[in-house]
């Protein structure tokens, strides 16, 4: 379809740059844009044989012809979006909406010394909620008031709209997971922002009925970083015992593992109007399908477990990672849709 869009269906980590890097290269979007708040998320892909993580340009930079932007909704840290050009090589490709709000070091010293920010929120201390408050306060300096960002200006609404009206294939990039809504998540301990479809849609100038499918991305566990309540959570001990041990793309921070909360599913299909499921850690269920390519060479409790998302959340799975490599993804589209 024109216009995919990516979100995550839990509290991030989910494994969206999976799923967005198979996209971007299977699909061959024209345009690949990034939603979302800002340098507090990071995605995980494997560029050039690396495994890496991108905090501001779109993960979709694996596809080397497909033009990248950044939408008016998303915060930029100029540092960061800068050495990400850089270690890409992405600049000739890249366009930043002129009217995205900038994330400043007065930004990020309230975010880490703050204490009810760092030590109740848990926050990642990139200074993405002062910079929302800034903007809020219409205080903020927006990105055409950097001389260094004035190269990659653009009118990201605009080129997105015309690309769809010219029949060309749109992918967007959602970020964080639903659980992390300012308004639908586990409040206070959220982001600063909201983090479902229809956000995203607005982040980077489309209106809803632009978007075409909505892909959510749930991990067959759960994990967390940071505080707040967590239903499924499991203990440390738990959970190394069942192999996961896992860090936070942005703060390095240990992530807390719980069991998959299929309640929490049901909701965030609901509200993002999720038209496709992509499932990752498929190998976490059952070893035995780590690894496969093809939906019938699964194991039977894969299987079982793929069946019983599709009953509760009344959606179809359509893609299931099969192991942390980008090659292993079942894509079973063309049979589901």
């Amino acid at each position: 379809m024109p216009c995919t869009m990516v979100v995550g269906g839990f509290w991030g980590d989910e494994g969206k740059g999976r799923i967005i890097a198979y996209l971007a290269e299977h699909d061959n979007p024209r345009l690949v844009a990034r939603a979302g708040v800002g340098t507090n998320a990071g995605h995980s892909i494997v560029f050039q044989g690396e495994v890496v993580g991108v905090r501001q340009i779109p993960c979709g930079l694996v596809n080397p012809t497909a033009r990248l932007l950044i939408g008016a909704g998303v915060l930029v840290d100029p540092m960061i979006v800068l050495e990400e050009i850089r270690r890409f090589g992405v600049g000739d490709r890249l366009g930043i909406d002129e009217r995205c709000a900038i994330i400043e070091e007065s930004h990020k010293l309230v975010d880490k010394t703050d204490e009810h920010l760092k030590k109740y929120i848990g926050t990642t201390g990139s200074g993405s909620g002062p910079a929302q408050v800034a903007r809020v306060s219409r205080k903020a300096c927006l990105a055409r008031d950097v001389p260094e960002l004035k190269r990659y200006l653009a009118d990201v609404p605009l080129e997105l709209n015309e690309a769809l009206d010219r029949g060309e294939e749109v992918l967007i990039e959602g970020t964080q997971g639903f659980g992390l809504s300012l308004l639908y998540g586990t409040y206070p301990f959220v982001t600063s922002k909201d983090t479902t479809a229809s956000a995203f849609a607005a982040d980077v100038g489309l209106g809803p009925g632009r978007i075409d499918e909505v892909v959510i991305t749930f991990k067959t566990f759960t994990t967390r970083v940071g505080e707040g309540p967590f239903p499924t959570e499991i203990s440390q001990e738990e959970a190394e015992a069942r192999g996961i041990v896992e860090y936070g793309v942005v703060t390095g921070r240990r992530r807390r593992v719980g069991l998959f909360d299929f309640e929490l599913a049901k909701r965030a299909v609901m509200i993002n109007n999720a038209t496709q499921v992509a499932l990752t850690g498929i190998d976490r269920i059952d070893p035995g399908s780590r690894g496969k390519t093809r939906y019938e060479e699964l194991g039977e409790e894969a299987k079982r477990f793929v069946e019983k998302v599709e009953d509760v959340v009344d959606v179809p799975v359509t893609f299931v990672s099969t192991s942390p490599e980008p090659g292993h993804i079942i894509d079973m589209r063309a049979e589901k849709l």
